[in-house]
């Protein structure tokens, strides 16, 4: 949580935070401001203390609603600035960085460094500094286990409020999409035909995803999985914008919108075939119910997010499909990790490493349950997604409901 970050702050020995850029889509400044309309910031926070936010003064405003200490850059002149750049070689960007690290006294110690921005002219504001003031040091950390990650770990009830209301959109505009899918005519090549008479296809059906995600104040930054077929044997295909939609072809539908403005995710999938369900679909379907039917009984408050992982690769290997346990990088069967932590990014800690003790599964966790099997060649794949809070009462709430059919009845 949040209030952890001074102690994360500590055990990594780190003196102060300099995050860069947007507030918006921008995970970090997100975290610490709100978001907001808050455009090429810069937020310094020195451990034990508040944070202060630097903005543009077109957005003085803005930047008052995070509720942080705010100052404009304007307060370092950009004309005082010009003459000592020319007269010490160093960019105005270090130089109006050096005058915000001091006036936050923040003038030596390690310093780590997050934010999405420009790498190259960060990179070179970042070392002219660092001349300007030798006795900072600027860390940069791990992406999968950064400082910003550890406290993320763990929610609030503020914070899973909000992911259980984009769980409630998610499912919402699943629903949507399944009506939208069952209510088109099929030709005789069990294709589904639009008014004007073309096939209906996966572009089509993100067109209306997406419109469907903004008129409820969601977003989808990242796409949406929509794939069919083939594509859906390769886990991460986003799907074939032209490919025709058809019955008895197993489509995985992964969606993972957020709160418009890049707030907190939600992470569903489903896998569907229109009309009926093959033979070999269907048992693929009931190997990886089963298996998620298991692991959501095996779930434990407190436990080693990795042994999930583990039982997972075991129960598939017992069915016959390969998995990461003894197969390096397979490219079918079971291919990928159980689940992930979910949040402000929709992959974050606790991540589902076998043999590690650290990823646990304690109160205030947030994290996807996602067995999957994939077979590209065989045209076919299945991936059961849902979206749990360890709660403080030693119960696991999933904070969506939709039901796992794979076949979805055509309405016609």
């Amino acid at each position: 949580m949040k209030s952890d970050l001074d102690q994360i702050m500590q055990d990594r020995n780190l003196d102060a935070l300099l995050v860069l850029g947007d507030a918006e889509h921008n995970a970090p400044m997100y975290y610490m401001t709100g978001g907001g309309h808050v455009n090429a910031a810069t937020l310094i926070k020195p451990r034990g203390k508040d944070a202060t936010l630097f903005h543009n003064d077109m957005e003085r405003e803005e930047a008052a609603k995070t509720g942080l200490k705010t100052i404009s850059y304007s307060t370092y002149s950009a004309k005082a600035l010009t003459k000592e750049a020319k007269e010490t070689g160093i960019s105005l960007a270090a130089l109006r960085l050096q005058k915000m690290l001091s006036d936050t006294n923040v003038t030596s110690g390690r310093v780590g460094v997050y934010g999405h921005t420009d790498l190259s002219s960060s990179f070179s504001m970042l070392i002219a500094t660092q001349n300007l003031m030798p006795e900072i040091e600027f860390i940069g950390e791990s992406g999968m286990d950064s400082v910003f990650l550890a406290a993320m770990e763990t929610k609030t009830e503020a914070e899973i409020a909000r992911i259980r209301k984009m769980g409630q959109i998610t499912t919402e505009v699943v629903g949507k999409v399944q009506d939208f899918l069952t209510s088109h005519p099929v030709d005789e090549n069990e294709v589904l035909i639009k008014e004007d008479g073309n096939p209906l296809t996966v572009s089509d059906v993100k067109g209306k995803i997406n419109l469907w995600l903004a008129e409820r104040g969601a977003e989808n930054p990242e796409a949406t999985i929509f794939a069919i077929g083939r594509d859906a044997g390769i886990p991460h295909s986003a799907g074939t914008p032209n490919d025709p939609i058809r019955l008895g072809k197993t489509i995985i539908f992964d969606i993972f919108p957020c709160e418009a403005g890049g707030g907190y995710f939600y992470d569903f999938t489903r896998t569907w075939c229109l009309g009926y369900a093959p033979k070999a679909e269907q048992k693929l379907h009931d190997e990886v119910r089963e298996v998620y039917e298991t692991v959501i009984d095996k779930m434990e408050i407190g436990m080693p997010f990795g042994e999930l992982q583990k039982l997972t690769c075991e129960l598939f290997e017992a069915q016959g499909h390969p998995s990461p346990l003894n197969t390096e990088a397979p490219l079918e069967g079971y291919v990928h990790s159980i689940g992930h932590g979910l949040g402000i990014n929709v992959h974050e800690r606790p991540w589902a490493r076998i043999g590690q003790k650290d990823g646990l599964l304690v109160p205030g966790v947030v994290f996807t349950i996602e067995p999957g099997l994939y077979y590209p060649e065989r045209g076919m794949g299945v991936r059961i997604e849902n979206t749990y809070y360890a709660r403080k009462d030693g119960k696991f709430e999933r904070l969506a409901e939709y039901p796992f059919d794979l076949v979805v009845p055509m309405k016609g």
